[in-house]
Parts: C-alpha cells; structure tokens; sequence
C-alpha cells in the first residue's frame, strides 16, 4: 500500500500541471487554480493563433529541430557504425570523450560559442542554430546509436558484402532498417530536446521573426507579473501537438526489437 500510495503521488503530480494547461486553455477566466471552467470557450485559441504570435513561430522550430534531428540522426548513425563494427584501440577513448561531452552544462560553453558565431558570421542565423543544435546532441545520440546498432548481428553484413554491396551499402540498406526501434529513439529524444530549448535560440538568434516557439512562449509573461493565462494555456497546447504526433507516428517502433537470432542459424 506504501508502495502504491507513492507511486500515485507521483502520478498525481504529473497530472495536475496536464489538467491545468487543458482546463485553462478552455476556460475564459483562467488563473493559476486547476478547475472545471464555468463555461468552455475556444476564445483562447482565437486570439493565439495568428501568425505572429503562433504560425511563424511554430514554423521556426520545426525547420529548426526538424533540420537538427536528421543532421544529428545521419552523423550518429555515421559515427557509431565503426565504433561498433570496427575493433581499435582508439574506441574506449573517443567514447570516453564522448560521454565526457554529454556532462558538459550548455551555460558554460555559450559564450565562447556566441563569440565564435560572431567571428564566423553565423549568429542571428538559422543554419548556425541547426549545427550548434546538432553538435550538442550528437554524443549522446551516437552513445544511443551504438547500443542499438551492436544488436544487429554482423553476419547479415558479412553476407551483404560477398554479395559485392559496400560498407555504406550495408549500412543503409540493412543495419539502420533492421535497428528501426533504435533510430526511432534517437530521432524523438533529440527532437523533444531541441523542441523544448530556450536558452541556444535566445543567445544566437537575435530577430524576432526568426525566434521559435520556446522562445516566443516568454512573451505572454507580461510586466508586472501580468499574464493572460488562458492564452498560455492555449498556446501551450498547440506548442505541444508536434511532439505528441511525432511519437504517434514512430510509436509503432518502439515496440520492434532485435529478435535476429534466427536469421543467422542454419
């Protein structure tokens, strides 16, 4: 019962913030409380959904996580095929360097990396955040990458190359299709990561109408502690909808697995 008790706090904690941002965005006079609105109104989504204020940038951050995700999936899948496919005593270091970078806090290395867009000309730009993006979850996605891809047996290859394809051949055409729920896994949690960021687009993008949505999410806080709650509640549904119908779409690949064996028997 203690057990069970707890774990339903935990639940209970996690549901509460849901049923406020539901309930809010349908309620006209929505405040900090979590209740049933009087009267349902979609006035709230009205009033967000304008270019300004949700379109562009929503479109922003798609292009932007979007763009980052397949840079980071293709480069961790590049990465970790040697790491895992190919012996050399160099391995243990790089992945030791590796895993030393995903320690390393974003706030401690943005400045010398906003000096660094400066000197490059890449600041204020789209394709400097999709490669600082990109660089900043490529360890860990190549530490993912490589656990998932050790479980697809080499002797699929080894038959692939007598049949004359080559290393990337193979790769392509029969490790990353037969390693699904892995590349699943790395595409949504370097989306949701780069989804959810604040602080790198903030710090290296200076127009507003280049600001994605966890950026422009901040101008609802008004002066004063003013805020229109129902407006964020609103905004924060929609903010949320690519990520849930991107886990729809690839949930059916996280229920695959590596059950290889008998294709190497016989």
């Amino acid at each position: 019962m203690a057990a069970d008790a707890g774990l339903l706090t935990v639940a209970v904690a996690f549901v509460l913030p849901l049923a406020w941002v539901i309930l809010s965005a349908l309620d006209p006079h929505a405040n900090l409380q979590v209740k049933v609105p009087d009267s349902v109104t979609l006035d709230n989504f009205d009033a967000v959904l304008t270019p300004d204020i949700t379109f562009t940038p929503l479109l922003n951050s798609l292009l932007l996580c979007g763009g980052a995700t397949l840079l980071t999936v293709a480069s961790a899948a590049l990465a970790a095929y040697p790491l895992s496919r190919y012996r050399s005593r160099f391995n243990n270091p790089f992945l030791t360097t590796v895993l030393f970078a995903t320690c390393l806090p974003i706030t401690a290395i943005m400045v010398p990396v906003y000096a660094l867009f400066v000197q490059v000309d890449l600041i204020d730009t789209m394709q400097g955040t999709v490669f600082f993006f990109a660089a900043s979850q490529l360890p860990f996605a190549i530490w993912l990458m490589k656990n998932f891809m050790d479980g697809v047996p080499k002797e699929l290859e080894e038959a692939a190359w007598t049949d004359g394809a080559s290393s990337l051949q193979s790769l392509i055409r029969i490790v990353l299709p037969l390693m699904g729920p892995g590349v699943a896994v790395v595409t949504v949690f370097s989306f949701v990561m780069m989804w959810g960021n604040f602080f790198v687009p903030f710090m290296l993008l200076l127009s507003p109408d280049q600001m994605p949505a966890s950026v422009s999410i901040n101008d609802f806080f008004g002066n004063r502690g003013t805020v229109v709650y129902g407006q964020l509640a609103a905004f924060s549904v929609i903010y949320s909808t690519p990520v849930i119908l991107l886990y729809v779409l690839v949930a059916r690949r996280f229920g695959g697995g590596f059950a290889l064996g008998g294709a190497v028997k016989g």
